[in-house]
């Protein structure tokens, strides 16, 4: 098991300092709204590359009134042994981020060598009915789990095609030999990506065939629009196209994870809200065992507002589900009465957020 035992966090959004105790189990976080649990969750996916769960410039991360640049460090325990990480910015560059790992400075990438991060928030209830850029983001975060160098090779490929998007769009007729350069890039950096993608894809859906049946919905999963293939040449014969539509109509950048309710042979997207929720739960779930099977070390899962939407007999199933795994999962709600099947449990530990302080609950 990987987990955090310790978190501290400085001038993080509402948290001047907060200094967390945790166990290798299950973390509850209760508190009203506004009492910065979200937070607490939004800290800890930022130790993993890219902008966390909110997807914000990390200048936001700063406490207002603060002195402008925030920390996070925390102590992990792993099959690998102890380490320390931390990240933040400094008030004098506030979007340049610092890693340090054990003392010494190093890349945000390095970050993926000692734990990996999935998360469900309430935003992402809607995610089946959103747009397929939500989808696809919500997918490379679990290839990330599974293959570190996955979200460097599609920010290089989004970066290209980027640029691509500017020569081709710019006045006067772009140079051929820097416009085959880039759809080259796009072409090394898109096989790279569509491969990880439907490798997670194929084996997260042999992982959820094989889930017993339960309170959960069973997903089917698929990709669509995920060809790389050939994909040099096709740019090249789509300039045209695309300087139209200002953009590249062909790629990996289009694909769209499709998912769909097994039992009733659904889209996902037309189920209730609380099947689409068990949905996604079933997916989280799926990818948590697949990533423990392939490294040994299972993600530590985010799971904020994870009760909402979800009836008791779900709510029971979930809690039992992620004791039986053995993760380290983080959960905040409103109402401690929502985890009232954890009560008693040895490896749950019980937090509460009131005016500003964190406390054991």
């Amino acid at each position: 098991m990987t987990a955090i035992t310790r978190l501290t966090l400085t001038d993080f959004r509402s948290h001047a300092h907060a200094s967390i105790n945790a166990g290798p189990g299950l973390v509850v976080i209760t508190g009203d709204n506004g009492a910065g649990k979200t937070n607490i969750l939004d800290a800890i996916s930022l130790l993993a590359p890219g902008r966390g769960l909110r997807g914000a410039p990390l200048s936001d991360a700063a406490r207002q009134d603060g002195p402008g640049g925030w920390s996070v460090a925390a102590h992990l325990i792993s099959a690998e042994g102890e380490v320390q990480i931390g990240t933040g910015t400094a008030a004098a560059a506030p979007e340049r981020r610092l890693v340090r790992v054990n003392g010494a400075a190093a890349t945000a990438t390095a970050l993926s060598d000692w734990l990996a991060l999935v998360w469900l928030t309430p935003a992402m209830d809607r995610l089946f009915s959103e747009s397929s850029g939500s989808r696809r983001r919500f997918l490379d975060r679990l290839v990330l789990a599974l293959h570190p160098g996955h979200g460097q090779r599609v920010n290089r490929y989004e970066a290209a095609m980027r640029e691509r998007t500017r020569l081709l769009t710019a006045d006067g007729p772009a140079d051929p030999v820097w416009l085959a350069g880039l759809e080259a890039d796009m072409a090394e950096h898109g096989a790279a990506i569509a491969d990880a993608r439907a490798d997670v894809v194929a084996a997260l859906a042999a992982e959820l065939a094989g889930a017993p049946d339960g309170p959960f919905a069973r997903p089917l999963i698929a990709l669509a629009g995920n060809d790389a293939d050939d994909l040099a040449a096709r740019l090249a014969r789509g300039r045209a196209r695309d300087a139209a539509a200002a953009r590249a109509i062909e790629g990996p950048h289009r694909a769209d994870l499709i998912v769909t309710h097994a039992a009733k042979a659904m889209p996902a997207a037309s189920c209730s809200t609380g099947e689409q929720k068990a949905l996604l739960i079933a997916i989280v779930l799926a990818h948590a065992a697949l990533v423990a099977q392939r490294s040994g070390r299972p993600p530590i899962l985010l799971l904020d507002e994870i009760a909402a939407h979800l009836d008791a007999g779900r709510r029971a199933a979930l809690y039992e589900r992620l004791t039986a795994m053995g993760v380290q999962a983080w959960m905040t709600g409103t109402d401690p009465a929502l985890f009232a099947d954890l009560a008693g449990g040895p490896s749950t530990c019980w937090l509460t957020l009131a005016a500003g302080h964190i406390m054991p609950a």
